[in-house]
């Protein structure tokens, strides 16, 4: 069928309610789970400092509920995610109640996806950042995807819808890679790994302005849909953007995933596409400069362009959105974050204009592609670009840091790395969130978030079981990184592809 979005009225996380509007719209798409059905939800952060960042577990409940009613010959009913980086995955699962959930439920794998085997993703489309992308395997594996993200905005690529949500099939060490400028590209290219049957949109309560810490916006919706490049597009014109503007769903078109202009799509359900739009009534997207993020604070921002490739200004996917999550994570676990931080100058890029830093106030380089030469606080001050073309990191080299590893190097270079009087230079590409918030912690004196009672406990727990579960699987003999396109004797899933600027919808086969 043409591709359909289903607006359905959903004023709070009734589980029942939730059930019968994803059976329903399973039946009008005409769809009947079977198999491997494999259930990715958003749950990048959660607890209750994180009460709108994830897919609440009573909406996930309600569509598993429905895909077990609809479903026939199903294996397995699976929820697979894997939550931001550094945090253990069972941590996130805990906090949203997701454990509790899958035995309500009954019957219900959960997949740790920093746990299990990745499988390497030939990728063969011209417009490709890498020859192959590694996935869980049970990704690779799933008959039936259905994806269940969060209605979200995000600070690095505007808006995080179904596609956007695709970032959690990777683990860490090939998360990262490409998690930069060229970020909207990457997700682009996760397309090509495989196609949701089936998305269903926790939008009952929205978050809007960012991504870990979303302000709540009460949009009392329920968004399904069976093709995901139309499904954003109908998202972006309920916040009143044009979808062609968002890098990642642009170059999707482009390459054939499905149309964006609503005259190729069929809308339907209880609410019309304007009465969604009148509920969307102000809400805030992301892509806010780092610049201005920080007016009015004791920090001040600095950017310029990131390395050449690709041509942008900016690297919106990269260092800069990172510290804006990082310094609203910290304004929650600390109230007296904004007048506890000193002056502190953070730079990112190659900066050639002036840092207007006194004497005795700090100056942070973030980033292998900090560049600058000239002077700061009357002294000659040059930080050289450590920036590694990408082409040089190979996925199967590709190594990951945990949150304690992370710990000690930033509480290392803090106090190592200093290239002039109150001058420091902090390296990676990208600096991850979580090393943004221990170098904030470390300059403003704040409350660290993971020695938070409540946190600490509950955090080493599920990392030691992480641990455990990685080493166990080593000791059986399965590889981390496992070569693809054989799983089992089966031969891997293929898209059906329309032809550039035709707006057939996708099929698996």
């Amino acid at each position: 069928m043409r591709p359909t979005v289903i607006l359905r009225a959903c004023p709070d996380y009734d589980v029942e309610r939730i059930e019968r509007l994803a059976f329903e719209g399973l039946e009008t798409l005409g769809l009947t789970p079977h198999g491997r059905v494999l259930c990715k939800p958003n749950v990048v952060a959660s607890g209750k400092h994180f009460p709108h960042a994830h897919t609440r577990a009573e909406f996930m409940e309600g569509v598993l509920k429905a895909l077990r009613r609809k479903g026939q010959g199903i294996t397995e009913l699976a929820v697979g995610e894997r939550c931001g980086i550094t945090m253990p995955t069972r941590f996130a699962y805990r906090g949203a109640g997701y454990y509790a959930m899958a035995r309500r439920v009954g019957g219900v794998t959960l997949h740790h996806f920093d746990e299990v085997a990745q499988v390497e993703i030939p990728m063969y489309h011209p417009e490709r950042l890498r020859d192959s992308l590694f996935t869980p395997e049970p990704v690779a594996t799933a008959d039936f995807f259905v994806n269940c993200p969060k209605f979200k905005a995000h600070p690095w690529t505007t808006v995080t819808f179904s596609m956007k949500n695709y970032i959690g099939i990777q683990d860490d060490r090939h998360r990262l890679i490409d998690h930069d400028h060229r970020l909207n590209e990457k997700v682009a290219d996760l397309q090509y790994i495989v196609q949701p049957q089936f998305i269903a949109i926790d939008g009952i309560i929205a978050g809007e302005g960012r991504m870990l810490t979303p302000i709540p916006f009460d949009l009392k919706l329920m968004i399904m849909g069976n093709n995901q490049v139309a499904f954003d597009a109908v998202c972006c014109h309920i916040i009143g953007i044009d979808p062609l503007s968002v890098d990642h769903i642009r170059m999707a078109h482009e390459r054939g995933f499905g149309p964006v202009d609503l005259k190729h799509i069929d809308v339907v359900g209880d609410v019309s596409l304007e009465e969604a739009k009148e509920r969307a009534a102000g809400f805030r997207s992301g892509l806010i400069r780092v610049e201005d993020y920080f007016q009015g604070t004791n920090i001040h921002a600095y950017s310029g362009p990131p390395p050449s490739d690709g041509g942008h200004d900016y690297c919106w996917g990269g260092c800069p959105g990172a510290l804006e999550e990082a310094i609203e994570i910290l304004r929650i676990f600390d109230s007296a974050t904004d007048t506890k931080m000193p002056p502190t100058h953070i730079v990112f890029g190659k900066y050639d204009g002036r840092i207007d830093a006194n004497p005795g106030e700090t100056v942070v380089f973030i980033g292998d592609c900090a560049q600058f030469d000239g002077r700061i606080a009357e002294q000659d001050v040059v930080i050289e670009n450590l920036y590694v073309d990408r082409s040089r990191h190979d996925p199967l080299q590709a190594k990951g840091t945990d949150i304690f590893a992370k710990m000690l190097k930033v509480g290392i270079d803090m106090r190592q790395a200093k290239v002039a009087k109150d001058v420091i230079r902090l390296k990676g590409c990208p600096v991850s969130v979580a090393e943004h918030v221990l170098a904030l912690v470390s300059l403003g004196k704040l409350k660290n978030p993971y020695y938070e009672p409540s946190n600490a406990v509950l955090f080493t727990s599920a990392y030691m079981s992480m641990r455990t579960r990685q080493a166990i699987n080593k000791l059986r003999g399965q590889p981390y990184n496992r070569p693809g396109p054989l799983l089992r004797g089966e031969a891997r899933p293929r898209l059906n592809l329309p032809a550039p600027g035709q707006d057939a919808p996708l099929e698996r086969r």
